[in-house]
Parts: structure tokens; C-alpha cells; sequence
């Protein structure tokens, strides 16, 4: 309690008065005239009658705009987007009308030049920003599928494995957010229980700013929920079904329903997505001469509810609160055999079958209080997340099975996190901004574990820790440069208990520095140069000293003391914008130190077997380079390509040998849109991912190619959406290794689908509300320059 308090003085002696009121203020809403939709991030252009620029502004997501501190006079005032006719009128400033609302502006679709923010693709498709690329789910036929993880492969930056595990720029080391908050379910799990239908869009933040909580070496990817805001009441209804060539049925939905009347806005979602996905995998065995062979069988059904209200005091003051609830049950079910060809006495057989359920509940509260001066503002977030999880599995063992009994584990974990924080932004004049802030957060993770088998040990193992960070940014904007320092400090502890014993105690105070410099070298041109630490702490996956999971040859278990991974990363991004299209290329550098590596043994009690663990290797370098664009070359036709390389050295210990192997791997995107006619849209998308160098694996190339198609239905209300994905029934993951074992290996997912989805958007309202400001959602601020 000392410390919160400590954190909340921090920030408040912080606060200065407003400035008065500027001499002229104009606001207004942009919307697509057709479609009534608003339209986030127009450029507002304010010209004298010579053409000289006064002033200017962009919309925000919900389309609303405001531009003050204008003098006296005439104007013409301008709105521009790409795709859209320039919208222009003449207003007049003076002592009587020093106030302006413009209402409701709707922009015809057309093609015109975006000046302030980089478009890659289609409006709805992707965003490129100072700091991160932005995917609206939905909009790119590519991105539909029954949940999460269906869709992220398909995204540039990001890969994901066999297993589901995610991975940017060639690293695992990922954070990710849904609505801004941390989630205690692991990554991979987590992907496939959100529906994609109840995705609005996808945050890829690979060098976040001293705002942003400093965990993942890879960066930041947010998950952010349908929350519509439209006077009225209005809503969105979303379908669909995918059938594999293994004849497995999944279904996924979702409804979003939104009432804005007078200082109230109701807002609520509800998804969920239910089926079985298989999987397939061969493990041969040079060394003695045997193969495993397993098949897995998914059985899922998942449910997301998210509710909420803004209460709007007055226009300074804003009162917000939101609830995610995620329901998940279902399980795994599958065999092993670990067949020998020269003598089938030996052949071992496994059959298990886990069932999962868990809760996932987020409650989140926010205040927020706007000064007089434009971009003043104080915030206060509160959010508590829970999860609590029931596992039960059972091992049951055939063949040559002697040393294996039939057994039974059970596990439950329950975790919580509670996160307080405060911003304060202060733009001290029009070309400098301050922002301050502290942060709170707690953890308390307990699992127990209990076994039949009489070879394993009942355990409870509590794992809690607490961070306390306070942060400042400093960012000055002038013609055509702007730049940003900044600098988070944080005191960790930590501390891990096994059946009451404390096996593990650490804490440290770090300090994380941040640079940020951006250039305009013409209106179309830009280059930005960043700089920034960050920390990957374990996780409660990669500590528990309980076992996991276990086949006949494989357990898997954490490590109580490993130690934190720091990582200095250095990035180049260049954007060039031109009349059909742009291109967007970056460089990035990473040291990483006591990087933490995934690695095989052989188990001490057994030679026959491995336990898959985790232990803190020598220091680490990577770096790689991203290109993407977009062009147009008809009003009919988009190309969207876009390639990825990354490098990096790997070092470790396997066994009793130190391995060190450097990795180059690259990825190549290509994404075509055709427009048949007004309704009707066709996509072809392909992927291609080279060979590529682990420590213990070289895993082979991958590719595949997915195909749609959209048509509008009911004025553009309504669509239908039919996606082949992995036509050609080529999507595996192969691999050969030499340690501990010589062996190879292929894995394949049930990836050859055709999904088909339906759409509809119903109420009105054009009037948008404030948005809603999450915390690791800075959107507005561009990611903390301007």
C-alpha cells in the first residue's frame, strides 16, 4: 500500500494548471457517405485563402476530429483520405464564432493522396504507423477463420507453428494483450479460444516507448475486441463454418450490440467458436532404429463475453468500465506408438485424453479527465484479471509396456493479476509533450498437481511476483523532425515455493531507456530510427518444476531459477508513399542477454527418455529485415507482397555439448485483391517460409495458398465470405536433428479447410462517442511521439 501511494503522489505533483482557452476551435465527425461508417484517421487540412497551411489534425478512430488554437480569418478547410474525393469548405474565425462544429462530414469514395498516415492495402486492411502496424480482422479475406490462431499466420511479421505457438520476427518471446491487459492463459491456447469474428483488429508493436510495460523481446501484439459506440442502438451479427478434408466440423459467431443514449453508452459482445481440429506427426529415430507415430485430436468449444458502459460526466470527464469473460471447455485426445521394424515386440503404445476447463475473467475501470488545453489529460486504470483452470488427463499403456502402469493426473491452477496505473500527458506548447506515469502490478499464480503414479510426487507449487515502474517521455516536433526520450524504471521481486518450501527468491530494480527520432524527407517520405530495452521474464510455463505433459519417451517441465533475458533492440523503418501504392522497408537489431533457450536431456533416471526443459544460455545476438507494399496498378486490382529475413545465433548446452548454430530464415507474403464489380471481391494469398536453424532441429521450408471471395448483400449491409485455405494441402512441419538423437520428424495440422461466413450490420448512428482509451492501446499518440 506505501508504494501505491508513493505512486499516485508521483504523478500528482505532477500535474500543472491548464492553459485558457484558445482563440478559435473547430470539431466535427468524418464518415464514409455511403456505408455511414466513420472513417479514423483523415487527414484535416486548415489553408489560408493564399494556400498557406494554418493548421491541421487527424480523425480519430471513431472519426471525430478537433483542431484548436486558430486565429481570427478566413479559411479553407480540407479533409482528405486515400480512396476518397477531397472534401473542402470555407469557414470564418472571429471573437463572436470562435467556436466551430461542422457536424457531420461524409466523404465520397474516390482516390486521393494521404498525408499523415500510411495506408498498406486496402483502408480496412492494414495500417502502417510511426511505431506499429495496425490488421483490421474482418476487412481482408485472409484474416477470417473460426479463431485466433486460424488467422495469424496469415499476418505480416508473425509465424506460428505446429503447436500453435506464435512468433514475430523469428522470436517467441512475444507479449500479448487483449484490449490492452495482460491474459494468464498461455499464448497458444489462448488464440484458439477467441473467436475471430469478435476481433476488430490486431496491434503489431515491435519497439514500444517508455509507456508500454517493458516484457517481450520480440515486442507487442494486442488483441482488440468489437466495442462499437454509434448513437443509438446498433449492432453486428457474424457466422460462419469451416469444414476440413478430414471431414472435422467447426463453427464460430459472434453478436455486438451497442445503445449510446444521452451520458450513457452500452456496448457488449458475445463469440464463441465450438469443433474438433486434428493432427497428425512422425518422429523417426536413427539411433535405435524405431519411429513414433501420434495422432491428436482438438475438441473445442469456447465462449467470450464482453460487456461494458461509458458514462460521460461532461466533456471533461469520462467514467469507463468493461468485463471480458472467456469460458473454455474441452480437450485432447490421441495416441502414441513407438514402433520398432526389426522387432515389433518392443512396440509401445499410449493412449491419452486430457480434458480442460477454464475461466478467464477481466474487470476494467477507467477514469479520465481532459484539461482545457488540447491533448491535456489525466488517466486512472484499474484492472483485475483471473483465470482458474481444472486439468484432468489420462495415460494409458500397451504393447511393451513394461515400466509403464496406467495412470491418471490432475492439476488446477488459479492465477490472478491486479494492474493500477496513472498517465498523465501534459503538451507543454505545440511543439513539445511530457508524459508521466506509475504503474502497479501483482501476481499470484498456486498449482497443484496430483498423479496415480506411483513414480511421481504430488506437488503444489505457488509462483508470485510484483512489479512497481514509474516512467517519463519527453518528444519535441519541429518541420520535418521529431523525436522522443523516455525511460521506465522498475523494481522486480519474485519468489517460487515448492510444497511449502521457498526453492527460488529473486528481485532487482532495472531502468529501461527509449529513443525515438523521426524525419520527413517530402510530404511522401519519411524515415524513423528507434531504440529501446526490454526484459522477458519467465513464465509460470517455463518455471513450474511440475510435470507438464508426458509421451512414453518425452516429459516436459519447468525450471524454477531461471533468470530474465534483457534485450537492447535498434530499429530503421523508411515508408514511401505514391500516387498507387507505397512501400515500407525496416532494419532491426537485437543483443539479447542470458537469452532463455527451450532444450532436450536425456532424464537422469532413465537414458531411454528426454525431459523438455528450459535453462538461461550464453549472450545472444539477432537482426534481420522487413519489407511490404502496396500497389494499385488498376482501380480493379491491389498487390500487397511483403518479405521478412531475419538472422540470428543460437548457443546452448544439450546434454553435456555446447551447440551453437546461426539461423537465417526468411518469409515471403503475397496478397492480390481483385474487384469483379461493385459487390464482388476475389483475394489469392500465398506464404512461403524457408529452411531454417534451431539449436537442436533444421526445420524445412513451408508453403501454401489460400483463396476467396466477398459479395455484398443487402445495401452493402450484409456479406458472404467463402475462404479455401491450403488449396493444395501442403501446410507441414518437417524437421531433421542430430542431438540428443539423429532423427526426423514431420507434423501435420488439419490445414486444408473451406470456411464459408455471413455478416450483418444493423441501427444507425452517426454520432460518434469518446474513445475509449486502453492501456497498452496508445493509439492516439502515435506511439509516443506525436
Amino acid at each position: 500500500m506505501k508504494k501505491l501511494i508513493i505512486i499516485i503522489s508521483f504523478l500528482t505533483s505532477a500535474i500543472g494548471l491548464a492553459e485558457n482557452e484558445p482563440i478559435g476551435k473547430i470539431s466535427g465527425t468524418i464518415i464514409d457517405k455511403e456505408l455511414n461508417e466513420p472513417i479514423p484517421f483523415a487527414t484535416i487540412i486548415i489553408n489560408d485563402p493564399e494556400g498557406n497551411l494554418i493548421s491541421g489534425n487527424t480523425s480519430q478512430d471513431d472519426g471525430t476530429f478537433t483542431i484548436d488554437k486558430i486565429p481570427a480569418g478566413k479559411y479553407i478547410f480540407q479533409v482528405q483520405f486515400i480512396g476518397y474525393k477531397t472534401y473542402s469548405q470555407e469557414i470564418s474565425i472571429s471573437s463572436k464564432n470562435a467556436t466551430l462544429d461542422l457536424g457531420v462530414i461524409g466523404l465520397e469514395a474516390d482516390i486521393a493522396q494521404l498525408e499523415d498516415v500510411n495506408i498498406i492495402a486496402e483502408r480496412s486492411t492494414i495500417e502502417q504507423r510511426i511505431d506499429r502496424k495496425i490488421i483490421n480482422v474482418g476487412k481482408d479475406l485472409t484474416t477470417v477463420g473460426a479463431t485466433a490462431s486460424d488467422i495469424m499466420g496469415n499476418l505480416p511479421t508473425l509465424s506460428v507453428d505446429q503447436d500453435g505457438n506464435l512468433s514475430m520476427r523469428g522470436n517467441d518471446n512475444v507479449r500479448i494483450l487483449v484490449d490492452g491487459q495482460p491474459t494468464n492463459i498461455p499464448a497458444s491456447q489462448l488464440l484458439k479460444q477467441i473467436p475471430s469474428t469478435s476481433i476488430k483488429s490486431i496491434e503489431l508493436i515491435t519497439n514500444p516507448s517508455a509507456k508500454y510495460n517493458p516484457e517481450g523481446m520480440s515486442g507487442i501484439i494486442n488483441i482488440v475486441l468489437h466495442k462499437n459506440t454509434n448513437l443509438g442502438f446498433n449492432g453486428n451479427l457474424n457466422t460462419g463454418v469451416t469444414v476440413t478434408s478430414e471431414e472435422n466440423v467447426r463453427y464460430n459467431g459472434s453478436l455486438d450490440l451497442n445503445y449510446r443514449i444521452g451520458k450513457f453508452n452500452f456496448f457488449g459482445n458475445v463469440g464463441g467458436n465450438m469443433g474438433e481440429r486434428g493432427n497428425t506427426g512422425l518422429i523417426e529415430n536413427f539411433t535405435n532404429n524405431s519411429r513414433e507415430e501420434l495422432v491428436f485430436l482438438n475438441d473445442n468449444n469456447s465462449y467470450l463475453y464482453k460487456a461494458g458502459l461509458d458514462f460521460y460526466l461532461n466533456d471533461k470527464n469520462t467514467f469507463s468500465f468493461f468485463t471480458n469473460q472467456n469460458n473454455y471447455t474441452g480437450g485432447v485426445s490421441g495416441d502414441v506408438g513407438i514402433i520398432f521394424p526389426d522387432d515389433n515386440s518392443q512396440n509401445l503404445f499410449q493412449d491419452f485424453n486430457f480434458d480442460n476447463n477454464n475461466l478467464s475473467t477481466t474487470y476494467n475501470f477507467v477514469y479520465k479527465s481532459i484539461f482545457k488545453k488540447e491533448g491535456h489529460t489525466l488517466e486512472l486504470e484499474g484492472d483485475y484479471n483471473t483465470i482458474n483452470a481444472d486439468d484432468d488427463a489420462l495415460f494409458e499403456f500397451s504393447g511393451n509396456s513394461a515400466g509403464f502402469t496406467d495412470y491418471r493426473d490432475q492439476s488446477e491452477d488459479d492465477i490472478a493479476n491486479t494492474t493500477i496505473n496513472l498517465d498523465y500527458v501534459n503538451p507543454l506548447n505545440d511543439k513539445t509533450k511530457l508524459e508521466l506515469g506509475a504503474e502497479a502490478r501483482l501476481r499470484t499464480s498456486k498449482n497443484s498437481y496430483v498423479s496415480t503414479n506411483e513414480n511421481i510426487s504430488n506437488a503444489i507449487f505457488d509462483y508470485d511476483n510484483s512489479i512497481y515502474s514509474y516512467y517519463a517521455t519527453f518528444g519535441q516536433s519541429f518541420e520535418k523532425w521529431s523525436y522522443q526520450l523516455g525511460a521506465r524504471a522498475e523494481h522486480y521481486d519474485v519468489e517460487a515455493i515448492l510444497n511449502g518450501n521457498s526453492i527460488f527468491k529473486d528481485d532487482y530494480f532495472t531502468v529501461y531507456p527509449t529513443a525515438f527520432l523521426s524525419y520527413n524527407l517530402t510530404e511522401q517520405r519519411s524515415l524513423q530510427i528507434s531504440f529501446g530495452r526490454r526484459v522477458d521474464r519467465p513464465s509460470l510455463n517455463q518455471v513450474n518444476p511440475v510435470r507438464d505433459f508426458s509421451t512414453p519417451r518425452i516429459t516436459v517441465a519447468g525450471n524454477p531459477s531461471l533468470d530474465p533475458q534483457f534485450t537492447n533492440s535498434l530499429e530503421l523503418n523508411y515508408t514511401h508513399n505514391f500516387s498507387k501504392g507505397n512501400i515500407t522497408a525496416g532494419a532491426f537489431y537485437r543483443e539479447i542477454n542470458d537469452e532463455i533457450n527451450q532444450t532436450l536431456l536425456e532424464d537422469p533416471e532413465d537414458p531411454s527418455r528426454l525431459v523438455l526443459t528450459f535453462a538461461n544460455g550464453e549472450d545472444n545476438s539477432a537482426y534481420g529485415a522487413e519489407f511490404s507494399g502496396s500497389y494499385k496498378p488498376w482501380k480493379w486490382w491491389s498487390i500487397n507482397p511483403s518479405f521478412e529475413i531475419y538472422t540470428q545465433n543460437i548457443r546452448g548446452i544439450i546434454g553435456d555439448e555446447y551447440v551453437e548454430v546461426e539461423n537465417t530464415a526468411y518469409n515471403v507474403r503475397l496478397n492480390q485483391s481483385f474487384n469483379a464489380t461493385e459487390n464482388l471481391t476475389f483475394q489469392l494469398f500465398g506464404l512461403y517460409r524457408s529452411p531454417s536453424q534451431m539449436l537442436q532441429i533444421n526445420a524445412r521450408e513451408m508453403y501454401f495458398i489460400n483463396a476467396g471471395a466477398r459479395y455484398s448483400i443487402f445495401n452493402k449491409k450484409g456479406t458472404l465470405s467463402l475462404n479455401v485455405n491450403d488449396i493444395f494441402n501442403t501446410q507441414e512441419f518437417s524437421f531433421i536433428a542430430d542431438l540428443p538423437y539423429s532423427q526426423r520428424g514431420t507434423f501435420k495440422p488439419e490445414s486444408q479447410s473451406v470456411y464459408f461466413g455471413f455478416s450483418y450490420r444493423f441501427g444507425g448512428g452517426k454520432e460518434s462517442a469518446l474513445k475509449r482509451k486502453n492501456r497498452d492501446d496508445n493509439e492516439a499518440e502515435g506511439g509516443g511521439i506525436f
